[in-house]
């Protein structure tokens, strides 16, 4: 490669031609594969942007043609993004079953089932005096029916794939010097945090984000609990209660050679009795410091704790144990591609909706018309998801099935 104008070398490396429509965008693309180093990279991409016609590509654009071009749909343009930014094995995994169309299929079989639901029932309204089946709207309720059922158990999946996505968010709460910053130091194997003697020195939330065995996790530790006496360490108190809200686990560390406090108290409530199973916002108390009584502390006002000491390294094991556990449970199960952004769950409970209506509506003059328009709001709804709402494929079923106009 040469720069056109000094006829300089820029770099020694390799051209490939991809021809149209079998390209990644369906268009002609060349690809110029050169060393990746700053400089050559600089100099090769600000050479060809002053050419005639050439300019540098805008973030996503080579999805979005691939898109518009048909070649992928939306699922699988945010899976390219999902495996790019993929950080462990398990969102790696996640993002190529969504890239191989598993998230989009499922979706294209609602959408088929809905347009052949909508185009029986448009047939009823329109061509009244045709020869139709005598049961079309019976059965067109029964299969509207069943198919809501199908979307709210798929919707039902206390967001497995989002969380795997976005990370399982633990934050770790307790009173000034219980250790918190220590636990996530000794979690995160570094020093992520500062570790001092001096009450309050955490003042905001700091995060680490971790692979606790193949299993994205974002741990956050938070101020100290308690009434805080100058503005910046209330306004941390207030943020780490925030993310306590927030979290999907609740490390609630207490100074076992000390009573327990009354604010770290009150985060164990409502969780469950210590166990790191469950629904979100699950709390496991822990009782740090172990190295500084004689006995291990096993509960904290009647709940299960978790004996360790950051210091020594007593206890670590069976807490990262507990907490790939709680990961692999939230995160992993479930059959097929799940779905992994909130635009897909919006788009899917808009669907079940319209079609919870229409499946409510039983007889009466002019409500066939207020089935089909709920069934067309739900294959809307469905298409926003990958992209595709055809008009043309209901006119098929209708033309098809029936033969009107024969």
């Amino acid at each position: 490669m040469v720069e056109p104008a000094s006829g300089s070398a820029l770099d020694d490396g390799l051209a490939i031609w991809f021809a149209g429509p079998a390209s990644f965008t369906g268009e002609d693309v060349a690809e110029l594969h050169i060393h990746g180093g700053r400089a050559t990279v600089g100099a090769v991409t600000s050479t060809l942007a002053a050419l005639p016609g050439l300019r540098l590509a805008e973030p996503g654009e080579f999805s979005k043609r691939a898109f518009l071009a048909g070649k992928i749909d939306l699922t699988e343009a945010e899976a390219i993004a999902d495996l790019v930014d993929a950080g462990t094995d398990a969102q790696r995994r996640q993002a190529l079953a969504q890239l191989g169309g598993g998230l989009a299929d499922r979706l294209e079989a609602w959408r088929a089932e809905l347009i052949d639901i909508l185009a029986h029932t448009e047939a009823w309204i329109d061509f009244p005096d045709e020869d139709l089946p005598e049961d079309v709207e019976h059965a067109a309720q029964a299969r509207i029916s069943a198919l809501e059922g199908e979307i709210r158990s798929f919707l039902d999946d206390n967001r497995r794939g989002e969380r795997l996505r976005d990370g399982l968010q633990i934050a770790i709460l307790g009173a000034p010097n219980a250790g918190k910053s220590s636990v996530l130091n000794a979690v995160a194997a570094r020093e992520a945090a500062i570790v001092s003697a001096t009450e309050g020195t955490t003042r905001d939330v700091i995060e680490v984000h971790l692979d606790l065995g193949g299993w994205p996790v974002t741990i956050a530790d938070t101020a100290g609990l308690r009434d805080a006496a100058d503005e910046i360490e209330r306004e941390g108190v207030c943020r780490a209660l925030d993310r306590a809200e927030a979290a999907d686990l609740r490390l609630v560390v207490f100074d076992a050679s000390r009573a327990p406090d009354a604010a770290s108290v009150a985060q164990l409530s409502g969780g469950v009795g210590g166990s790191v199973g469950g629904s979100a916002g699950a709390v496991l108390a822990i009782a740090n410091k172990s190295d500084l009584v004689d006995q291990p502390l096993t509960a904290i006002v009647g709940v299960p704790a978790l004996a360790i000491s950051a210091k020594t390294g007593d206890g670590l094991p069976e807490l990262l144990r507990r907490l790939e556990g709680y990961a692999a449970e939230i995160m992993a199960g479930g059959e097929g591609v799940p779905l992994t952004r909130l635009r897909h769950r919006v788009a899917l409970t808009d669907s079940a909706d319209a079609l919870e209506r229409a499946a409510a509506v039983r007889g009466g003059a002019g409500d066939s018309e207020l089935v089909a328009e709920d069934l067309r709001l739900a294959a809307r709804a469905l298409g926003r998801v990958t992209g595709r709402v055809d008009v043309e494929d209901l006119l098929d079923v209708i033309f098809n099935d029936f033969c009107i106009g024969k």
